[in-house]
């Protein structure tokens, strides 16, 4: 257009010309004059190199082909939480001019992830707090029993997701009871109000486990279930809670503290009872299993006793004895030989020394014409000094005794004893 800047002719001549660095310094005191101001762009590009505090990106705006140059320390990119190539955002620039190579490029002191992105943002931020916590970890998430008495449902009142929880609860598991509690599963009195509802679920010892469970919608309608003082309260509950909220892709911060993590109210209601068909069958091939390990044990303990029995020593008892009872009989004869062999021998031995009595008796000696004479106290009369003229005495024979009187007593040479022995012995009766 006539009359622009553009149009006019230079503003000095050759003679007058104005150096690079000067003219390049000028632009820059006009351009960072403009000074800090919010736009909305999109990152397209962002480098983070380690060991710098400055980074570079991208930006670009989100309907027109034009993108700018801008740096950012880590403290910026830092605080607005996990950035990505891609990502919408409100940043805060200043334009500056570099003096060597005349570069413009901005300053960015503020980055806000603007949008879904924001709120996701604040999702994360919240989510890495509480997992530095160990509110995550897998270790306290405690086990679903197996059939629980009473169910806790907590869930929108007529809600689509309440029936699907019921429906096939019930079509799996007849005999499930459950104790719902309505509550607003969107808004901003949504958390408290499904925080009270546990709570008071928690509290009733005939309460097994509770489920959360919610329809599908977008991230504003979940942002309950991501709500700080709600996820603080499943994890303080002391009865095991299930969350089906959403859909699969649906992950609120819920289904990360809760002790099972179910991908939608009918999922949870497959996840916290048994098939009573698929149970029932399992039994009843348990017990087929059974009987077959039963029959088999009993077919080859039959077996085992039929071959027990088939062996000659249970045909026929005796038949083992049969060797014993012939060494039984050798011991037995050889015994009864030695024992009259012996008894022979002793008998043998009594007769002699028997004999060897006898010819020492007295009576024997009586036999042989001799006889023993006492006196009248019985005492045998070995010497003719041991009587008296007059005195009576008894004279034993083999045959009987007489009494004699003696009328003299002649001493005559006395025989040597062979014995030695002078004591007087009794004369037998």
């Amino acid at each position: 257009m006539p009359g622009t800047p553009t149009e006019q002719g230079p503003r000095n001549s050759p003679e007058t010309a104005q150096p690079l660095g000067a003219v390049v310094g000028m632009l820059k005191g006009w351009v960072e004059r403009c000074g800090w101001v919010w736009v909305s762009a999109q990152i397209i590009e962002l480098r983070r190199r380690a060991n710098y505090s400055m980074q570079f990106l991208t930006l670009r705006d989100t309907s027109l082909e034009v993108s700018a140059q801008a740096t950012a320390t880590n403290a910026v990119l830092d605080a607005a939480g996990p950035l990505t190539e891609g990502t919408t955002v409100l940043a805060c620039l200043r334009p500056r001019v570099w003096n060597k190579t005349a570069r413009l490029s901005f300053e960015c002191s503020v980055i806000r992830i603007a949008g879904e992105g924001r709120l996701l943002a604040e999702l994360e931020q919240r989510k890495r707090a509480l997992q530095a916590e160990g509110l995550f970890d897998p270790a306290r998430k405690r086990p679903l029993p197996f059939v629980p008495s009473r169910i806790g449902l907590i869930t929108g009142a007529g809600s689509a997701a309440e029936r699907d929880v019921l429906t096939n609860t019930l079509r799996r598991w007849p005999a499930a009871r459950f104790e719902v509690r309505h509550a607003l599963m969107q808004g901003p009195r949504s958390a408290a109000e499904v925080a009270a509802a546990l709570a008071e679920l928690d509290a009733d010892p005939r309460i097994d486990l509770v489920v959360i469970a919610r329809g599908g919608g977008s991230l504003e309608d979940l942002l309950p279930f991501s709500d700080e003082g709600l996820v603080r309260a499943v994890a303080a509950a002391a009865t095991p809670v299930v969350s089906a909220i959403g859909h699969e892709p649906d992950t609120p911060i819920l289904d990360l503290v809760a002790d099972l993590r179910a991908s939608t109210p009918t999922d949870a209601a497959k996840r916290i009872v048994p098939d009573a068909a698929d149970e029932q069958r399992y039994v009843a091939e348990l017990l087929g299993r059974a009987r077959t390990a039963i029959d088999a044990r009993v077919s080859s303990e039959y077996y085992e006793l039929g071959r027990l029995a088939s062996r000659p020593v249970l045909r026929d008892p005796g038949s083992a004895l049969a060797g014993h009872v012939q060494q039984l009989e050798m011991a037995r004869l050889r015994l009864r030989t030695t024992i009259d062999r012996i008894v022979a021998e002793e008998s043998q031995a009594v007769d002699h020394a028997l004999a060897r009595v006898r010819a020492m008796s007295p009576k024997a000696t009586l036999e042989r014409g001799y006889a023993i004479i006492a006196d009248s106290d019985n005492a045998s009369v070995a010497s003719v000094g041991d009587t008296e003229p007059g005195e009576q005495l008894m004279v034993f024979l083999a045959d009987g005794r007489l009494v004699v009187e003696v009328d003299d007593a002649i001493p005559g040479p006395r025989p040597a004893d062979p014995a030695g022995d002078a004591t007087r012995a009794r004369a037998p009766r």
